[in-house]
């Protein structure tokens, strides 16, 4: 058999620990399927100590990771370090320098300096390869950039955060609060101690930035990315969602018109017959609509060892077999930068739960409200009769501009018979 592919790996953690297990476990097969072995020759990580469950005998170790690009044994760099700048970043510069391939899982440093890496790997003629920055195990990267290269794409949606796809799962099986199944999540090592980027959308963002980029043949552009996260989703939200006949999930969509684009993470109510709405605990899924092929639906792990390592050694397969795509899918130089549609030029339908003062009158303040906003009505739910004085109304309404809804919601929420902030959940139904 030919020259093994010698590779070095930066970061020992959940996923390059995964990486080095399955090149062990599955090496026949790779190799079968590469051309070649596929040989890790060394590694780098903060701890020399840690026991990770697995031999490294034998192999080189850098204590600086940038090192590695000068290694002339190494052939590909596999960064699995993490963080959008740093090591991370300054490994991957100096291999692509040196003209090394790299393999990556590092959503944040695509998502913010995407376009500027792609110029260093066409300048130096290297690889860069990230299957693994986006849906874990699921071929999202290939599905765009590939399998669905010759269909204009409209829209791509997907499930992008399994901890926040557990969380509202949970919610709704279980008929539990937020804050607790986070702490369980975070118990159960689902989510992190520190679960920000996750809860409030950010992770999402990172990986919808690139799908985005990779749909519509642009530049790579986070900042551009409308944000929102689940912390205020609540139990009651997903029970009435289920009683109209939606399920929450947070999701990123990303669309192209005549217009210009619009990228965006938010929780939405989907249809419970919609393929995405039964997607379940810390699965993925990522959905692509293209003029040709129609739609195409993904489904699978999103996240752990085995499925991001998974998508790490398929890279290395096709590096190793000389299969080289783009980095973007074209050169830098053919992406177009689009129209980017601000958020409050949406047009979408909308769930609204109001908690008001039970006496007469009020429900007719809310409609009027909207009623100058053009904003029309679909739907209500009021439920009896309150005791202490207060009920929950829920509205669904017709497809209206954000801006509308939003400039509505101010003047609800300043009623005095409007209790609480209003909650709003834009539906999805697409």
């Amino acid at each position: 058999m030919s020259t093994p592919l010698k590779i070095g790996v930066a970061g020992l953690g959940t996923v390059g620990a995964g990486v080095l297990a399955l090149l062990e476990r599955n090496a026949g097969i790779i190799a079968t399927r590469a051309g070649r072995p596929i040989t890790v020759c060394a590694v780098s990580a903060r701890d020399r100590s840690r026991d990770r469950g697995l031999s490294l005998e034998g192999l080189r170790w850098y204590d600086d990771a940038s090192q590695m690009a000068t290694d002339d044994q190494i052939d590909v760099v596999v960064e699995l370090i993490g963080g959008s700048a740093g090591p991370a970043k300054e490994l991957v510069t100096a291999a692509l320098g040196q003209g090394k391939a790299v393999v990556t899982a590092n959503k944040a440093m695509l998502a913010l300096h995407g376009t500027e890496l792609a110029r260093c790997a066409e300048r130096n003629a290297a690889t860069l390869a990230y299957e693994a920055a986006v849906a874990g195990g699921i071929p999202a990267i290939k599905a765009l950039r590939e399998g669905l290269a010759g269909n204009q794409l409209s829209r791509v949606t997907g499930i992008l955060n399994g901890t926040c796809n557990y969380i509202l799962t949970c919610m709704r099986e279980q008929k539990r609060e937020f804050a607790d199944v986070l702490a369980e999540a975070q118990a159960l090592g689902y989510a992190e101690a520190d679960p920000t980027f996750d809860i409030d959308g950010v992770d999402a963002a990172h990986k919808m930035a690139i799908l985005a980029a990779l749909a519509f043949g642009q530049p790579v552009a986070f900042d551009a990315v409308h944000v929102e996260g689940i912390r205020d989703i609540t139990a009651t939200d997903i029970l009435l969602a289920e009683e109209l006949g939606y399920r929450i999930k947070l999701l990123g969509i990303a669309e192209q018109d005549d217009a210009g684009v619009t990228a965006r993470v938010h929780p939405c109510m989907v249809p419970v017959s919609h393929p995405i709405a039964v997607v379940e605990g810390v699965d993925n899924a990522v959905v692509a609509e293209g003029d040709f092929v129609g739609r195409v639906v993904l489904e699978g792990r999103g996240a752990g060892a085995g499925p991001t390592a998974s998508a790490v050694v398929a890279d290395l397969i096709d590096i190793a077999r000389g299969r080289h795509t783009p980095v973007w899918g074209t050169a830098v130089s053919e992406l177009t930068p689009r129209q980017v549609l601000p958020m409050d030029r949406h047009r979408g339908a909308y769930y609204l739960r109001l908690m008001v003062l039970d006496r007469p009158g009020v429900i007719a303040d809310v409609t009027g409200v909207l009623r100058d906003h053009d904003i029309s009505l679909e739907s209500m739910i009021q439920r009896g009769r309150s005791a202490v004085g207060a009920v929950p109304v829920v509205l669904t309404t017709h497809e209206c501009r954000e801006d509308a809804m939003r400039d509505a919601l101010t003047r609800i929420g300043g009623l005095d018979a409007v209790l609480e902030r209003p909650a709003m959940i834009r539906i999805e139904s697409r």
